[in-house]
């Protein structure tokens, strides 16, 4: 079945180790993606902003390695910013490249850099890593749980929804979140977080949480890291579906994608790679989810905030 994965840290591992998108031993590459059907794949570039003097800059250096290897691979992979350019690029047989930036910080506090990435084809931005930043605060370990948005970072959201950007929920403090639910005019997305009723971590989302980015239209991705599903050394596809029935119960089955985090996470998973994602259908359809909700969990929730959002 096609799907579309909302965030996996491949860009990053390509620019550090030297690594091609076509073929890698990493966990996603184009050879693996067409393996597994995939309709198109967000990259993140994350920015360590505790390792790195200028963020803007490493971002820059990341994005040109990257789109160098969109270019090498144009007849399989392309650059896609709407729903309408995806459409053309599945037609044409290819699959989508969205592109996200993970750390807000990468802006640098310049709400101008906002339309300087959106130029470069970036439609999607997590505000935090696990550092405080100038637009927010993380949920590393709760220490900021308390802490949410900064003025600024109110007003880099509101320019964000302007341009066309979607703001990433993930990583970010509770109280952030909640300002992101009492701000946005559109719905707002979390890329990669499961539930935290089912696995206390405070990556996850609290029932309320889900209700309410369900009630806004928004959608999570499920996240295959073990420490967020359940600490299993390989994550289980059954604690994967676990927290996907928990969620469509709490915030129905609308609000539910795919957010792997893979070349990001350091656990293996049953899914081996993104040549696997097929195994999570069957075994969602083994446990009673009928093939209009698992289409609606691959890819067609996904697509339906993407019409509302992007621009």
């Amino acid at each position: 079945m096609k799907y579309i994965d909302l965030h996996c840290d491949t860009a990053g591992r390509i620019l550090y180790e030297k690594g091609e998108l076509n073929k890698n031993n990493f966990k996603i590459d184009i050879e693996k993606l067409r393996e597994g059907e995939a309709l198109a794949q967000v990259f993140a570039f994350f920015i360590d902003v505790g390792s790195v003097k200028n963020p803007f800059l490493e971002f820059e250096a990341m994005y040109n390695t990257f789109i160098n290897e969109l270019l090498k691979n144009k007849n399989s992979i392309e650059l896609v910013t709407s729903v309408e350019n995806l459409r053309i690029v599945e037609e044409a047989g290819k699959v989508g490249a969205f592109l996200s930036i993970e750390e807000g910080e990468v802006l640098e506090g310049n709400i101008e850099n906002i339309k300087k990435v959106y130029d470069k084809g970036i439609r999607f931005i997590t505000l935090t890593w696990n550092y405080k930043n100038t637009l927010g605060y993380p949920n590393y370990q709760y220490l900021y749980k308390e802490n949410g948005l900064t003025q600024l970072g109110l007003d880099m959201v509101k320019e964000m929804e302007r341009l066309g950007i979607i703001p990433d929920g993930s990583h970010l403090s509770d109280k952030g979140f909640y300002d992101l639910v009492d701000n946005c005019e559109k719905p707002f997305i979390v890329t990669h977080s499961n539930s935290r009723t089912i696995q206390e971590h405070p990556r996850n989302l609290t029932d309320d949480m889900i209700k309410k980015l369900a009630d806004k239209g928004g959608i999570m991705g499920i996240n295959f890291c073990s420490d967020f599903i359940g600490n299993k050394p390989i994550t289980a596809i059954e604690d994967m579906v676990q927290h996907i029935k928990h969620i469509k119960n709490v915030g129905g089955i609308d609000v539910i994608s795919l957010g792997s985090d893979f070349d990001g996470i350091g656990n293996e998973v049953e899914i081996k790679d993104a040549s696997e994602m097929g195994k999570l259908a069957l075994e969602l359809k083994k446990a009673g989810f009928t093939e209009r909700e698992i289409e609606k969990i691959y890819y067609k929730n996904a697509l339906r905030l993407f019409i509302e959002t992007l621009k």
